[in-house]
C-alpha cells in the first residue's frame, strides 16, 4: 500500500517553521512497509484542504494528516475531509464533556469555541489524546470504490507521535501484511552524485525489489538500500548480496558499508593498527580536530595539534621555517607539508596532516584564488601533499578541507 502525508497549517507554508511531523510518520510507516508517495503541505483554507484531501485520496491507499484540530477558526481539517468524503459531522457529548473535565482539572474557564473539537466525522472511530485536547480521528472507508485509511492527528508533535504510535500504528498491523526489513547505508568520499550513478546504476537496476536511493551531501554521496520480505533473512540476503557489488564497484572512494561517519571509520583504522594523529590547522580553524574528537574513545588515536593561523605559530608550533613561509608563501605546498612533518614529530605521532589555504571570502588573489587549499599527510617515512580548489562560501571551503583531509587519512590507513 502506498500513502500521503497531509500537513495542515498556513505557518508552515512560511520561512520560520518546519513539517517535522511527516519525518517521523514516514519513518514509521516504512517500519510497516508502507510507501510513502507524497507529502503535501497545506494552508488553513477549506478550498485548499479539500483539494488536497481528494488529490490524496484519488491516488493513495492510506492518507496521514496532521493538525489544524483545534478550537479555532482556521482549524478546518475535519470540515474539509467531510466535505471531501461527502459524510457528516457530529458533535459528541462525551469528549465535550471530557474538555469541561480538562480545563475544569487544570482550574481554566474552558470558552465556547473549544466544543468545536468535539465534531466527530460519520463512521470515523475517535483516537483519544491524552495529551492533549483534540482527539484524533480513524476513518476506514471507500472512496470510489476502493478502502481507504485516513488518519487525522493533531499537530504538536508531542501528541501526534504518541497518539500514532499507540493507536494508529496497532490497528495498521492489524490490516498490513506482515513484512519484514532490511537496511544498509554505504557512503563514498569526495564523489559527485552523477559520476557515482554513472558507475553503480548498471547493478542497482537489476535488483527491482531493493529500494534504492542516492543522497548527496555536502562532501561525499550516501547510498541507502531498503527491502521489504516476508522474512527478515530473504531481506537481508538481497540487500547485502547488492551491497557488495556496489562495494567492489565503488573501491576505494566507497568508505562505509554500515552508516558510519568518515571520522569514525579514520578512528577504527587508526585503533586496528595502533597509530596515532595530530593536525595542524590553517584555514580549518580546528575543523578537523573537532570532527575526530566528537567521537567518542578519539583519545585512543588522537592526540592533539594546532591552530595555527598566524605565520609565527606556524614555526612556533610546528616548526615550519619563516624563510620557507618567505619562500613560498603561507598558503603553498610546500608550508602545508611542513606543517604535516612539524606536528607529527612535535606531537610524536604516527601520522601528521597539516591544512593551509584561503577560505574566503576575502583574502584571494589571481594566482592563489578563494577555495585554494593544499592537504598534507606525513607518516615519517612519506608525505603527500595535495592542491585542491573547493568552490563557494567560506563555510563550505572548511568543510571540504576537513573531508579531504580525513579521506587522506583514511587512504592512507586503506
Amino acid at each position: 500500500m502506498n500513502s500521503e502525508i497531509i500537513a495542515i497549517g498556513s505557518e508552515l507554508l512560511t520561512p520560520w517553521r518546519q513539517d517535522t511531523n511527516s519525518l517521523y510518520i514516514t519513518e514509521k510507516l516504512t517500519e510497516l512497509g508502507v510507501s510513502v508517495a507524497f507529502k503535501t503541505i497545506a494552508g488553513d483554507r477549506r478550498k485548499h484542504l479539500v483539494s488536497a484531501v481528494r488529490t490524496a485520496l484519488q491516488r493513495v491507499d492510506i492518507v496521514v494528516i496532521t493538525g489544524g484540530l483545534g478550537p479555532t477558526e482556521d482549524d478546518l481539517t475535519r470540515e474539509a475531509v467531510a466535505e471531501a468524503l461527502n459524510i457528516g459531522i457530529k458533535r459528541d457529548p462525551d469528549i465535550i464533556a471530557h474538555l469541561y473535565a480538562r480545563a475544569a482539572a487544570r482550574r481554566m474557564t474552558m470558552t465556547r469555541n473549544n466544543e468545536k473539537q468535539a465534531d466527530v466525522l460519520d463512521g470515523a472511530t475517535i483516537l483519544a489524546n491524552p495529551r492533549g485536547s483534540a482527539p484524533g480521528q480513524w476513518l476506514d472507508t471507500v472512496y470510489g470504490d476502493h478502502r481507504k485509511l485516513i488518519m487525522l492527528l493533531p499537530g504538536p508533535p508531542g501528541e501526534m507521535k504518541p497518539l500514532f504510535d499507540e493507536q494508529c500504528r496497532p490497528r495498521l498491523e492489524g490490516i498490513l501484511p506482515k513484512r519484514a526489513f532490511a537496511r544498509r547505508t554505504l557512503k563514498a568520499a569526495m564523489i559527485g552524485e552523477s559520476a557515482a550513478d554513472a558507475r553503480i546504476a548498471p547493478i542497482y537496476t537489476q535488483y527491482q525489489d531493493v529500494e534504492t536511493t542516492i543522497l548527496a551531501h555536502m562532501c561525499d554521496i550516501q547510498i541507502d538500500l531498503f527491502c521489504a520480505k516476508p522474512f527478515a533473512s530473504l531481506a537481508q540476503t538481497r540487500v547485502d548480496e547488492l551491497a557488495e557489488r556496489l562495494e567492489e564497484e565503488l573501491d576505494d572512494v566507497l568508505y562505509s558499508s554500515q552508516g558510519e561517519s568518515l571520522e569514525q571509520i579514520v578512528l577504527y583504522y587508526l585503533g586496528m593498527r595502533g597509530a596515532t594523529i595530530s593536525v595542524a590547522e590553517s584555514c580549518t580553524g580546528g575543523l578537523v580536530a573537532e570532527r575526530l574528537t566528537s567521537i567518542s574513545g578519539s583519545s585512543r588515536s588522537f592526540m592533539g595539534g594546532a591552530v595555527v593561523y598566524s605565520d609565527q605559530l606556524k614555526t612556533e608550533f610546528a616548526g615550519v621555517s619563516p624563510a620557507l613561509i618567505e619562500r613560498h608563501g603561507a598558503v603553498s605546498r610546500e608550508v602545508a607539508t611542513a606543517l604535516a612533518e612539524g606536528i607529527r614529530l612535535r606531537c610524536e605521532t604516527t601520522f601528521g596532516v597539516g591544512i593551509t589555504g584561503i577560505a574566503g571570502p576575502g583574502g584571494g588573489t589571481e594566482e592563489k584564488p578563494v577555495g585554494l587549499v593544499y592537504i598534507s599527510v606525513s607518516d615519517g617515512e612519506y608525505t603527500e601533499t595535495v592542491e585542491k580548489r573547493f568552490s563557494g562560501d567560506r563555510e563550505r571551503i572548511r568543510f571540504f578541507a576537513s573531508h579531504q583531509a580525513l579521506d587522506l587519512v583514511r587512504r592512507r590507513l586503506m
